[in-house]
């Protein structure tokens, strides 16, 4: 699409948000850094199709969406306040209720406080809904949005996409500032789950049909030697890897865009490499127009890895669009403190 093409259709889609709904509280004119407290970009009908991120920025209570690697819409938030800050991290979308009241917090008439457009991302109680911005933390740990924005991303988002959510500004793409990271190994019905530690003899372990359906979470830990796999909060596998050198990898997240790539696979040379989107938080100052963020995986940190080849192409088959991947130095433990990478917020924990 040529800029002049792009530029129309983010008119259209502009033009068409505020047709379809009179009250949208944002002009055409407004960008990320002029946003105030409540108002909110949508340009997402720019780009219709492709996987999609969302990324919370805690530090400037702002969210970021990007569909196929291509910023397309800019909004306000409100996060959790002080003693009950949402934790930061990667994270995929678990369950979605445009109708969800709260099971413990009430409203004024004694009801299950009211939590429209309620999109899970853990299963103790942390989730993306409609909800008051004042202009600063405010939550028990969710992230507030304006109604119409919380609205349009319900209805767009699909289960198992990736959200991002970080407590600062890196400075380049490759940048994951904090290492703590909570995705919980669940069971079909939500509970969390012991996983089974590998056994001396067991290189890996590969269980898709407990999660049959959805973009993949990995995780890879250095310092552990694992590589760990889910799907919808659900492990699916898991593998010991080998790491070359001593250097620090640092952090890393990167997502699945579509298609594939003219070089081969970093990990399956004999299938061809996909594209890989990395995550950052996105710098403020953002026009209206879409921004395309270019990125790939790393190949220098790739190349000190060794994964068992027969696991790395079952991974390959399984991964699709929207499948993310964390590279952390950082252990895979239950703690919920320090610089631990979080897996489990009950008293169950990963082996190492």
């Amino acid at each position: 699409m040529n800029k002049l093409m792009l530029a129309a259709a983010l008119a259209l889609a502009l033009g068409q948000a505020h047709a379809q709904d009179a009250k949208a509280p944002v002009a055409p004119a407004k960008t990320a850094d002029t946003l105030k407290p409540g108002e909110w970009i949508w340009y997402a009908e720019a780009v219709p199709e492709g996987p999609m991120l969302l990324m919370v920025s805690l530090d400037q209570q702002k969210a970021y969406l990007y569909r196929n690697g291509i910023r397309v819409g800019v909004s306000t938030v409100s996060t959790g306040k002080k003693g009950h800050e949402t934790p930061t991290g990667v994270f995929t979308i678990l369950q979605k209720n445009k109708d969800h009241r709260s099971s413990l917090y009430k409203d004024k008439s004694g009801k299950g406080a009211a939590m429209p457009y309620m999109q899970r991302l853990t299963w103790d109680g942390i989730a993306l809904h409609t909800g008051n911005l004042p202009g600063y933390p405010a939550s028990h740990g969710c992230v507030r949005m304006p109604d119409d924005f919380a609205k349009r991303l319900f209805a767009e988002t699909d289960m198992g996409m990736t959200v991002v959510v970080t407590d600062d500004i890196a400075s380049t793409p490759s940048d994951m500032v904090d290492p703590k990271i909570l995705v919980q190994p669940m069971d079909a019905k939500g509970r969390p789950i012991q996983v089974p530690s590998l056994t001396t003899y067991e290189e890996f372990r590969w269980e898709p049909e407990k999660s049959p359906f959805g973009p993949l979470t990995m995780l890879v830990s250095i310092k552990d030697q694992r590589l760990i796999v889910l799907r919808n909060g659900v492990e699916i596998g898991r593998a010991k890897i080998g790491v070359v050198g001593s250097a620090p990898f640092g952090n890393q997240a990167y997502v699945v865009l579509d298609g594939v790539g003219a070089a081969p696979s970093l990990l399956v040379p004999d299938k061809p490499g996909l594209k890989w989107m990395n995550v950052s938080v996105p710098n403020v100052a953002a026009s209206t127009a879409p921004v395309a963020v270019n990125g790939s995986l790393d190949k220098d940190a790739i190349s000190r890895i060794a994964v068992p080849v027969d696991f790395a192409k079952l991974v390959y088959e399984q991964l699709k669009p929207g499948s993310s991947l964390l590279l952390t130095d950082q252990s895979i433990t239950k703690a919920n403190s320090g610089q631990n990478l979080t897996v489990l917020t009950d008293s169950t924990a990963l082996d190492r």
